[in-house]
């Protein structure tokens, strides 16, 4: 389970779909039981002692009314697209459940920052530039050749990495299927390699949990 502080207050927690219903009861054991109500989000847990849990469907999960709904949901195997992309890298795969059954990696070279006594800075700008468009160009070719095939039968398309490198892909018209069902969810990756990819799977099924204690007295 993995946390991090939530802009306006709260934590973010993440859970693996099979440890959710254990997280609930422990969440029970210390705050009280809960009511529960069906939310856009997912479903909205609060506690008789004010504090509450917002838990978020995860991609491609159906929506629940109820717990035991919501944790069924989240442990059903489905299958998800997966985007990574930063400059000069790029890593798609299928994940079926959780293993990756289908995965490739591309990487492209892309010039780093301009050392002292080298070309212009405008230069070198360009180039770089030119070099990142490039290296995005491919990045679309390979999900044009291993994500769209696969997009009829994917329930979300979780992306990763730097956004405007994504929204950079996902922008070639060729792509719109995948852009459709692409989850809010954005993956915060290194850059993309094998393992990395492996990794996401994880991330991409995850429960997401906004967690809020109760108000000091």
């Amino acid at each position: 389970m993995v946390g991090r502080p939530a802009v306006g207050g709260g934590r973010w927690v993440e859970v693996a779909p099979g440890r959710v219903a254990r997280w609930v009861a422990g969440f029970a054991d210390r705050h009280g039981p809960p009511t529960t109500t069906a939310q856009a989000y997912g479903l909205l847990l609060a506690a008789p002692d004010g504090a509450s849990a917002e838990l978020h469907t995860p991609p491609g999960a159906r929506a629940a009314s109820d717990v035991p709904g919501f944790v069924a949901a989240a442990v059903t195997p489905r299958r998800i697209g997966l985007l990574l992309a930063r400059k000069g890298a790029v890593a798609v795969g299928v994940a079926a459940g959780e293993e990756l059954a289908v995965s490739k990696v591309d990487t492209r070279y892309v010039q780093g920052r301009t050392a002292a006594g080298g070309w212009s800075q405008q230069r070198f700008a360009r180039r770089r530039d030119n070099q990142a468009k490039a290296a995005l160009g491919d990045a679309a070719d390979l999900a044009v050749r291993l994500l769209l095939p696969a997009a009829p039968s994917l329930s979300a398309l979780v992306c990763g990495g730097d956004r405007r490198a994504v929204d950079t892909v996902l922008a070639d018209r060729r792509l719109a299927p995948l852009a459709a069902i692409r989850a809010e969810r954005l993956l915060d990756v290194p850059e993309p390699r094998h393992a990395v990819l492996v990794a996401a799977v994880a991330g991409a099924r995850a429960v997401r949990i906004l967690v809020r204690e109760p108000a000091p007295s």
